[in-house]
């Protein structure tokens, strides 16, 4: 009974519970119903009243806003607008209202229509400001959308930026002059209040995005008035405020980050620049931003589109402000290189989905604001300032304030050879000439003494770090930055002084140690030398011979030695301690950079010597140790051959290029072994038909087969089987006969040039059938060639060898340079309009070139529409590299490379790497030094009864020596192996060896050594006078077959003769 009660009781309490929830429930709904009800009641009223209201006629049926009305009837009219007002639909009100309020202003000695003669209402004073507020933020927003490009919209801007304009600045209130001038201080007080609100709103990005649609476009759509009126209604809040960091942030993230602004005021409004100076503006903003934190806010709320026009405004203020840049260098500096970094972290060396292109960053890891693109060229124009003559002079004043001058005496140039480029009948070279020899100056050597941590030293570093992360950072302007760099021509002598003075020793010790110390001063002396080399590189590269090495514009001969010494020093220190192995990023940066100018200068040095013999060699590198680690693959060895092998002697090259090509030839079976033989292709060519033969069955060959061992069988004019084991020697002569033939000028495959009658691809060779297969089949035969030591006497023009080994290919490669090796004279009239002191375009050329092919005048445009296009003296440096460029490169390029394609297809482009253009010629021809008598006796072989002590042996060593000039050596060489130039290992590499054999019958008769003619040979026991007979050779076998001749005037008389009418070239 007592269980049954307790839950009676439970359940009672839970019903009134329940109860009680719902009663509260039903109250709740009704009190929402009641609040529902209320809003929408006050909503519908609200819209009667509006309509009400919107129906009413403001300004009155037959009055215009023109028309004089108090001060206080405006409010009321503005009160009721602000209430109904619709963006779309109150446009003509809108304007008639705005037109009220500033007409206002213009009465004179009525008060009661100023309108702000409401402010002094002390009922009234608190609404006023709360109205013009809202009035002014309604004038912000509207300008946001406005269109200054279209007149109506322009008009609009010009109202609503005089309404800001006249209502936040008290120096156009009527009602403050004369006795009112007590009230200004309040009244003052009043307009910052109402900045202050319009600032809070977002008043700052507003005149971003007019400023932006007005002047982000390649000419300004903002007028003058207008442009003022932003200029002046953005300064107002930073002058009001004292310059507050707060303010000043607001003004460098939005106004000084629209494009070129600062150009546009210099150009509408230079007065407002004039405001600028005036508050030291420049100085402040450098000092603000030069506080890394402050700096590094703005560079991210920008992101990099914005951060580089900011930068270039800066740029632009500072070229404008020298005074401020000389005493605020290290902050500008740092500033600049802080903002440069930035956007440099996302610039991008290449495309991917993450990039986007921009037309002076290159690929950009970070949004591009593509509506900014139209600005680009006036950015550019701005941050040109920074590598103008102007800034450096200023930047670098330290650098430049050095004399390099030691006495005013008349140069004694040194002698140079004689060459066409000399006798430039130009005046401005002689007057240049002329300056410079008023005056020498010490040749710069490292000397040292500068502490480096001293205050000079670290505001260069810095300057020159700043050049360098713009040149890394501003990628697609990077030739103008370098161009601007090396405009003055003693900035970079100086620099090179100033590098010689640093450190206890100067030079390369102490940037050695720097590569090993991961400290910031360092990394800022690595930069100056980066910046040195990068510059110094562009600077030679852009020289022709003339300003190299008659002028000596900015370095003289003797600099470059020294330089260039340093430069081979400390990028062989780099590689051979291993530094380059494990580099990344900067050092990579500095080792490509150092190198990139240690190249540019031998192979300068190679077209054209101004070092002496031996220079570019390390006396401290032994081959055979770098030999020992080629074979261990050890990575320094392979470095060293890849970037410097001309450290290495050239002799020393050749063996390892022969090396190479015995290894390869191991490797493919192509050497005879115990247990194995080559694999031999046997051809057959007719005499008459060599060349013909030889390409049909050749050209089918596969690589591998080319690189194998190949034996010719020769068939006669009567289409009989010549005689003969070819073991060498037959293809040798065969592929010295195919060589004689396909460079023979009047083939036309090849041609000569004008001035020292070298070869190279002839232009007009397209006239041949299948001429691309026939130069292909050349460069598999010269590849044969060089592949199998065989030297041959085909002397190439320079430019040639350079695309032989791809040195066209590479930056630094200037077709200028090579033009002399094509045609001297028409580099001396080309460079004559580089020096052309008058208007170019007098001279009526265009970009283009007239030839005569074959009796028909053709003309080749070296540009698109180039033949339309007149060259001007804007052009002209473009137009002599197009002219050179067309000349050895577009003209030829198909020939070129089909003969390139066929060369490597035998010699593979990492063996030749290592050699210059000369040395790639000696490789193909042979040494150009004297003939080694010594040299060739130690490795001559006798035949016949021959020997060493014979005395016709003797006397022919003699005649060589003492009788024959160095030219009849080259006669007698050639007449013997068909090459007037050694090998250039020497007489042992010679294959066939050199050969003599004693001979006692004509040729046609010679059935070679049989034990008799031996046996008299060796006696010199004659079988009949020879004194009528001539030596003869035979140039496949390299052998030389000699009468056994009774007198040594005889033997001086035959040989002399039988060299000079080339009567050689049989086959025994």
């Amino acid at each position: 009974m007592f269980g049954a009660s307790q839950s009676s009781k439970a359940q009672f309490l839970d019903k009134a519970r329940q109860a009680r929830e719902e009663r509260r429930e039903l109250k709740e709904r009704e009190r929402a119903a009641v609040q529902i009800q209320a809003l929408g009641r006050r909503f519908l009223c609200r819209c009667r009243l509006q309509r009400e209201v919107r129906l009413e006629d403001f300004f009155g049926a037959n009055e215009s806003a023109s028309s004089k009305r108090s001060a206080l009837s405006i409010f009321r009219i503005a009160r009721k607008l602000l209430f109904v007002f619709n963006h779309k639909e109150d446009k003509e009100v809108r304007f008639l209202l705005r037109h009220s309020f500033l007409l206002s202003m213009t009465y004179v000695n009525i008060d009661s229509v100023w309108y702000v003669s409401l402010a002094l209402s002390k009922d009234l004073t608190l609404l006023w400001i709360k109205q013009i507020k809202d009035i002014l933020w309604f004038c912000c927003e509207f300008l946001k959308q406005l269109k200054p490009d279209i007149l109506q919209d322009s008009r609009l801007v010009n109202l609503h930026l005089t309404m800001l304009v006249t209502f936040t600045d008290t120096s156009t209130w009527k009602i403050l002059r004369g006795k009112g001038e007590t009230l200004r201080p309040a009244m003052n007080h009043i307009c910052a209040n109402i900045m202050g609100h319009l600032n809070q709103k977002g008043f700052y990005s507003v005149l971003q995005i007019l400023l932006t649609n007005g002047l982000a476009r390649s000419r300004p759509s903002l007028s003058k008035g207008s442009l003022t009126a932003v200029f002046s209604l953005a300064l107002r809040p930073v002058i009001a405020a004292q310059f507050s960091d707060n303010l000043l942030r607001s003004f460098l993230i939005h106004i000084m980050s629209v494009p070129a602004i600062m150009t546009h005021l210099a150009t509408l409004t230079p007065e407002r620049l004039a405001v600028i100076e005036s508050h030291e503006l420049f100085r402040k903003f450098i000092l603000f931003l030069s506080r890394e934190v402050q700096c590094r806010d703005v560079c991210v709320c920008l992101e990099g589109s914005h951060t580089l026009c900011l930068l270039g405004n800066l740029v632009f203020l500072g070229s404008l402000n020298d005074k401020v840049l000389e005493e605020e260098t290290a902050h500008f500096v740092g500033v600049l290189i802080h903002m440069l970094s930035y956007c440099q972290k996302y610039v991008s060396q290449k495309k991917s989905n993450l990039t986007h292109w921009h037309p002076v960053l290159g690929w950009f890891s970070q949004t591009v604001d593509y509506g900014l693109n139209e600005s680009m060229p006036l950015l550019t124009k701005q941050l040109q300032h920074l590598w103008g003559v102007h800034m450096i002079r200023i930047l670098f004043s330290d650098v430049l304030s050095k004399k390099l001058l030691e006495n005013q005496e008349i140069a004694q140039l040194p002698a140079q050879p004689a060459s066409p480029q000399n006798s430039l009948p130009m005046k401005n070279l002689f007057k240049r000439a002329f300056q410079k020899s008023a005056s020498v100056r010490n040749i710069l050597k490292p000397v040292g003494g500068k502490r480096v941590d001293s205050a000079e030293v670290q505001k260069v570093c810095s300057i020159c770090v700043l050049y360098q992360t713009t040149l890394t950072t501003l990628t697609q302007i990077r030739l103008q930055i370098l161009t601007g760099l090396t405009y003055l021509d003693d900035l970079l002598p100086k620099l090179w002084a100033f590098i010689c003075e640093l450190g206890p020793q100067g030079g390369l010790k102490l940037f050695l140690e720097c590569l090993n110390n991961d400290t910031e001063e360092s990394k800022r002396l690595l930069a100056m030398l980066m910046l040195f080399c990068d510059c110094s590189r562009h600077l030679i590269t852009i020289l022709d011979d003339i300003e190299v090495y008659e002028e000596q514009i900015s370095f003289k001969l003797e600099e470059l030695v020294t330089i260039s010494s340093f430069l081979n020093s400390f990028v062989f220190k780099m590689i051979w301690d291993g530094i380059v192995e494990n580099a990344r990023g900067e050092t990579l940066e500095l080792f490509h950079s150092v190198h990139g100018w240690l190249m540019v200068l031998y192979e300068r040095d190679c077209r054209r010597r101004f070092a002496p013999e031996d220079h570019w060699l390390r006396k401290d590198l032994k081959p055979s140790v770098l030999f020992q680690e080629l074979d261990k693959d050890k990575k320094r060895a392979q470095l060293l051959l890849q970037y410097i092998p001309h450290v290495i002697p050239h002799k020393n090259r050749v063996l390892l290029f022969r090396n190479m090509v015995t290894k390869e030839k191991e490797k493919l079976g192509l050497v005879e072994t115990s247990s194995a033989s080559p694999h031999v292709t046997h051809i057959t060519i007719r005499r008459s038909r060599m060349l013909e033969d030889g390409y049909e069955q050749l050209r089918q060959l596969s690589q591998n087969a080319m690189k194998g061992v190949i034996r010719v069988k020769f068939v006669n004019d009567l289409g009989v089987d010549e005689a003969g084991i070819d073991q060498d020697g037959v293809f040798k002569e065969f592929l010295e006969e195919i060589i004689k033939k396909v460079f023979d000028p009047a083939l036309n495959l090849f041609k000569t040039t004008s001035g020292d009658e070298r070869l190279y691809p002839s232009p007009t060779s397209y006239i041949h059938e299948n001429y691309l297969q026939l130069f292909e089949f050349v460069g598999k035969m010269l590849g044969k060639a060089v592949y199998e030591g065989i030297v041959v006497d085909v002397p190439f023009a320079s430019f040639f060898l350079s695309q032989l080994l791809g040195h066209h290919h590479s930056v630094f490669y200037s077709s200028v340079d090579e033009l002399p090796s094509l045609d001297s004279e028409f580099y001396k009239n080309l460079t004559s309009i580089k020096r052309y002191d008058g208007d170019i375009s007098d001279l009526g050329l265009t970009l283009s070139y007239d030839e005569d092919v074959m009796g028909q005048l053709v003309c080749h445009e070296l540009v698109p529409g180039g033949k339309t296009i007149p060259v001007t003296n804007e052009n002209k440096i473009s137009y002599i590299h197009l002219m050179a460029h067309f000349r050895m490169h577009t003209q030829i390029k198909s020939q070129t490379a089909a003969l390139i394609s066929g060369f490597r297809s035998i010699i593979k482009p990492e063996w030749i790497r290592m050699f210059s253009a000369p040395e790639l010629q000696r490789l193909i021809s042979g040494d150009n030094a004297e003939i080694d008598l010594e040299d060739l006796k130690k490795h001559t072989v006798y035949y016949g009864g021959f020997h060493g002590s014979h005395r016709v042996i003797i006397w022919l060593w003699d005649i060589l020596a003492n009788d024959f000039s160095p030219e009849e050596r080259a006669m007698f060489l050639k007449f013997v192996t068909s090459c007037s130039r050694p090998p250039l290992l020497g007489f042992a590499y010679l294959k066939p060896p050199f050969s003599i054999r004693c001979v006692e019958v004509s040729d046609d008769q010679d059935t070679g050594d049989t034990l008799g003619s031996v046996l008299r040979g060796f006696f010199t026991i004659r079988k009949k006078e020879p004194g009528g007979r001539l030596p003869t050779s035979s140039t496949c076998f390299n052998l030389l077959k000699l009468p056994n001749y009774s007198k040594k005037s005889i033997l001086r008389e035959k040989l002399r003769y039988a060299i000079s009418m080339n009567t050689g070239f049989e086959l025994s």
